[in-house]
């Protein structure tokens, strides 16, 4: 993972090649020379702090480089780092706070000035937590969070040297590359294109997140700067070819967090000539497991998500827990070089981690069908997961932060398709009686409790009780066929 030895990394890059560009960021250019200098005046301005060693501390991953360069102080100073969404409302970003055994929150201004607002221990709060281990990671990231309360995953540095090197040989990766950063910084995504490109010594072209819609900007950046590696959910895609231009430098394309559409995939090679087409798949608690070289003019139906990456094995089990060993349709469990050794909330981990084999397997919760020849296609999830934007998202869990409004007496949160985020969230909500709730009210209660993604994008509220299945359970299938049908927009 992102740790000191990655830091001393980069300002050995910073020394020896000073005058090379690290970061593109709105309209300048950040050298490894500046970026080793701000480093160096963050990791002064913290040390003023006298935190004590391996301390936690909380950066909210804001896409920019001096963000970047609080982290590698952090890490030259030997601290651990909570670097969670910055979207993140205030209510869950404390209980991860508290949950981490966080001392400070820090941001660093444009100019480089640090502030560092300590945090006041909650008694209990990180009762049932791990204390994160300095020694084996530095880096805390968390899942998607649509509880508003995401769980931590300790990224370990011995996890992240593994997948650099795996990644630097898989895409023949040199110091001369340029990478298009679309994904937000506290997305596993960035571990690839922007640690690993760092520890190289490469170009990293950072999308600011407020125009990460802008299709015009976004094709615009990609080709004023000579991007050779992309990688993206399938509405970056959408977004470039939208933009116009052809991206002719671009020798590798990846494709991940979401389903390709075939109609977007054969729509891709045009804008991309040199470039060869990869499906990766992976989450943040394992990182990339699989991958799969796509012919774009081959495919004529889902694309799959491959086979297991070099040093990663994969198991799929029937709803029994038994293990198939041969083509068949089950649950997906994957063993990494790269993966987290568990999450901080330790009664989480034995449901989902397991010991097979000498290797400690993750229970995905993904359902894929593996044919004959060992290829993977995913067919959906096991629970109540979707993904938005490439986000995965727990509909269940969602439903939970809503109904905890005191004028909500039930809720359904159904998944929508939407041309441009894949997936929308509509939200059905029974008000209590008596209770005068507006949309207004209910989404500024969200807003506290939820990442934007996890936010449904429609909401109906409705005196009148929720519709049923004859088990009594909410009719989900009927809401979604009236919001088809216009009549419950």
């Amino acid at each position: 993972m992102p740790s000191s030895l990655l830091a001393e990394t980069v300002a050995a890059h910073g020394e020896n090649r000073p005058h090379r560009t690290a970061f593109h960021f709105t309209d300048r250019a950040v050298t490894y020379g500046r970026l080793n200098d701000l480093t160096g005046s963050l990791r002064a301005q913290l040390a003023r702090l006298r935190l004590p060693a391996g301390s936690t501390v909380c950066v909210p991953a804001h896409k920019d480089p001096q963000t970047i360069a609080l982290l590698l102080a952090v890490f030259r100073e030997g601290h651990i780092a909570l670097a969670p969404s910055p979207g993140l409302g205030s209510a869950a970003l404390e209980r991860l706070a508290h949950q981490a055994r966080v001392s400070h929150l820090l941001t660093a201004a444009a100019d480089g000035t640090l502030t560092a607002l300590p945090v006041r221990a909650e008694h209990g709060e990180a009762e049932g937590f791990a204390v994160p281990d300095p020694q084996r990671t530095q880096l805390l990231l968390t899942t998607s969070g649509s509880t508003g309360t995401p769980k931590i995953v300790p990224i370990e540095t011995a996890g992240f040297d593994a997948f650099a090197d795996w990644a630097v040989d898989e895409f023949a990766l040199t110091p001369d590359e340029t990478a298009l950063s679309y994904a937000p910084l506290n997305f596993d995504l960035a571990l690839l294109d922007v640690w690993t490109f760092l520890r190289l010594g490469a170009s990293v072209v950072l999308v600011e997140q407020q125009r990460a819609t802008d299709a015009a900007h976004l094709a615009a950046l990609a080709g004023r700067h000579d991007v050779t590696f992309v990688q993206g959910v399938p509405m970056m895609y959408r977004l470039l070819l939208e933009g116009g231009g052809t991206f002719a430098a671009v020798r590798h394309a990846v494709f991940t967090g979401d389903r390709m559409p075939v109609d977007l995939l054969r729509r891709v090679p045009p804008a991309f000539p040199r470039a060869a087409f990869h499906n990766v798949f992976g989450c943040t608690e394992t990182n990339d497991s699989f991958i799969h070289r796509v012919d774009p003019a081959a495919v004529d139906g889902p694309v799959p998500i491959g086979r297991p990456i070099r040093g990663t094995d994969a198991l799929v089990v029937d709803a029994e827990g038994a293990r198939l060993d041969s083509a068949g349709t089950g649950e997906l469990l994957v063993s990494t070089p790269f993966q987290t050794g568990g999450y901080l909330r330790q009664d989480l981990n034995d449901a989902v981690f397991t010991h097979l084999d000498g290797r400690v397997f993750y229970r995905t919760g993904d359902i894929v069908t593996r044919t004959a020849e060992g290829l993977h296609f995913l067919e959906g999830r096991a629970d109540w997961h979707v993904k938005v934007r490439g986000v995965r998202t727990n509909l269940q869990e969602v439903e939970n932060v809503i109904t905890a409004h005191p004028d909500v007496a039930e809720a359904v949160v159904v998944p929508l398709p939407d041309p441009q985020a894949g997936v929308r969230l509509h939200a059905h909500v029974t008000r209590r009686p008596g209770a005068d709730l507006t949309s207004l009210r209910l989404r500024t209660h969200l807003g506290r409790q939820l990442p934007r993604h996890a936010i449904p994008a429609s909401v109906h509220l409705t005196a009148a009780p929720l519709p049923r299945t004859s088990t009594g359970k909410p009719d989900r299938n009927l809401i979604k066929q009236n919001l088809t049908k216009g009549s419950d927009a």
